[in-house]
């Protein structure tokens, strides 16, 4: 979910996919006791199917993702370390160690004040010292603060002035919701991820992602609509494909082994037109079954093809048959995936209305693809750019914590479709007056369905001259037209 999606180069050295697979059989027993639960509520098993799907595959690409992006570290790692002994050796001269105290202060990346002290000094003889735990020791602190839940409408306001006059009724409902439990358990995500990362000396999250929610609060307006609040930044999601709406894209995306081009919404296709992301995929099921086949490919190599075959297999035939958000033209939200598939009353899923508020701005949308566990607050490029005009795939479009989301779970259709966006607005606006309606002067904003085909202008026979019009009496058929006055 991050917003920076730089593309990595792809190499063919072996990964370690065994390792990858415990976390998949993770998921996969969480999702089948997901299952369960919804079962028990859905009526309808092909929808409770598609939806366990989705909400599978989001987990398992993010967790495939994840897994390459660290191999991707340890190679780039390994390829600097053989940098730097080579041009050591070239360098190299002999000196004696340098005896002391060396301290280098300095900002990380993830906006950490990090401080590293290095103290080296003379010992015995290296048989001696090699044995000795005392020799070679370091000791590494993190110190990270859970913070607390906005749940005034004064903390709320704090971040973004104009919501109670955008939405009158918000404060009488703030004064009695509730903390979210997702907002303890983001958290706890979140320190779980520092704690692992920190242990293994792994790039750690940062500073911006650790803090990129400010509270989620549930509650309930006195004809019992729920709503589910949540306050947080903005980052960008880039992802989604649907042949039926857009036929062709760019051959960077089409070609790209990082492009999601599916979405946790999704519905029946329903035109023969391919999606443009089939042809990209199957190029690249075709070349991993060659290097398979391949004499001199080595057989963790042909495990790991195997398993990206048969995933790639599963994403051509959803292409097929389905069609998605996509996000630089439908404007959606991203709600992290185990808040998706939770039973929670008061938890959005897929398909659920949402207003998103910013500035003295309320937009209408969808919540429309799922995301990482330890991350909120993710639009889609569409809603990003309306935002923030200088918004893209590479720039955030509200760095700040003052993005208000505003679901209403059990909202959703009970039938999935293509984007409709009147309908949308239309619907946001009823629900909004569920709890107070809006504030005067303040309206949704209107999306234009960039995707829209033209209508042609109704084709009108000519009418011979000398035959009379079947509207006029044939003693007026030749009267000249009088011009408007």
């Amino acid at each position: 979910m991050s917003v920076q999606r730089t593309p990595r180069n792809r190499r063919t050295r072996k990964f370690p996919w065994r390792v990858a697979v415990l976390p998949l059989l993770v998921v996969a027993v969480g999702l089948a006791v997901v299952g369960k639960r919804l079962s028990s509520s859905a009526p309808d098993p092909k929808s409770l199917a598609a939806e366990r799907n989705d909400i599978y595959r989001h987990a398992e690409t993010q967790i495939r993702t994840e897994m390459e992006a660290k191999y991707e570290r340890d190679i780039a790692a390994l390829k600097k370390s053989l940098e730097e002994a080579e041009k050591s050796a070239r360098l190299a001269e002999v000196r004696p160690p340098e005896l002391g105290t060396v301290t280098d202060v300095r900002k990380l990346r993830s906006g950490i004040p990090f401080k590293t002290e290095v103290k080296t000094e003379m010992g015995g003889i290296a048989s001696r010292e090699r044995v000795d735990d005392a020799s070679y020791t370091a000791t590494y602190q993190l110190s990270v603060r859970i913070p607390t839940a906005a749940k005034t409408m004064a903390d709320l306001e704090s971040s973004s002035p104009e919501l109670a006059k955008m939405l009158p009724g918000l404060p009488a409902l703030v004064e009695k919701a509730e903390v979210s439990n997702w907002f303890g358990k983001l958290y706890e995500n979140k320190a779980v991820r520092v704690r692992r990362d920190a242990n293994s000396l792994n790039e750690l999250l940062t500073k911006h992602n650790v803090y990129d929610c400010q509270t989620m609060l549930n509650f309930q307006s006195a004809s019992g609509r729920k709503v589910f609040f949540l306050q947080a930044d903005m980052d960008v999601v880039s992802d989604g494909s649907d042949g039926d709406r857009l036929a062709t894209m760019p051959a960077e995306i089409v070609d790209s082994p990082n492009y999601q081009p599916f979405t946790s919404y999704a519905w029946p296709k329903k035109t023969p037109t391919p999606n443009p992301i089939t042809v990209g995929w199957e190029r690249r099921i075709a070349a991993a079954q060659q290097e398979l086949n391949a004499s001199a490919t080595t057989a963790v190599r042909k495990t790991w093809l195997k398993d990206r075959i048969q995933y790639l297999k599963r994403g051509v035939d959803d292409l097929k048959n389905r069609s998605f958000l996509i996000a630089d033209y439908d404007p959606f939200i991203v709600i992290p995936v185990n808040i998706l598939a939770s039973s929670d009353a008061f938890a959005p899923k897929a398909g659920d209305y949402a207003v998103v508020a910013y500035a003295n701005q309320l937009y209408p949308a969808i919540v429309g693809d799922g995301g990482p566990s330890f991350k909120v607050g993710e639009g889609s490029l569409r809603l990003a750019h309306e935002l923030n005009a200088k918004a893209s795939s590479y720039s955030r479009p509200v760095s700040d914590l003052k993005v208000s989301y505003l679901i209403f779970p059990g909202s959703r259709e009970p039938e999935r479709t293509a984007p409709d966006y009147a309908k949308w607005s239309q619907r946001c606006r009823e629900l909004l007056g569920e709890i107070g309606g809006l504030g005067a002067g303040y309206e949704l904003h209107a999306w234009q369905d960039l995707l829209a085909k033209p209508v042609a202008p109704p084709v009108l026979a000519e009418t011979p001259a000398s035959a009379p019009s079947p509207e006029t009496p044939a003693s007026d058929a030749a009267a000249p037209v009088k011009a408007p006055e």
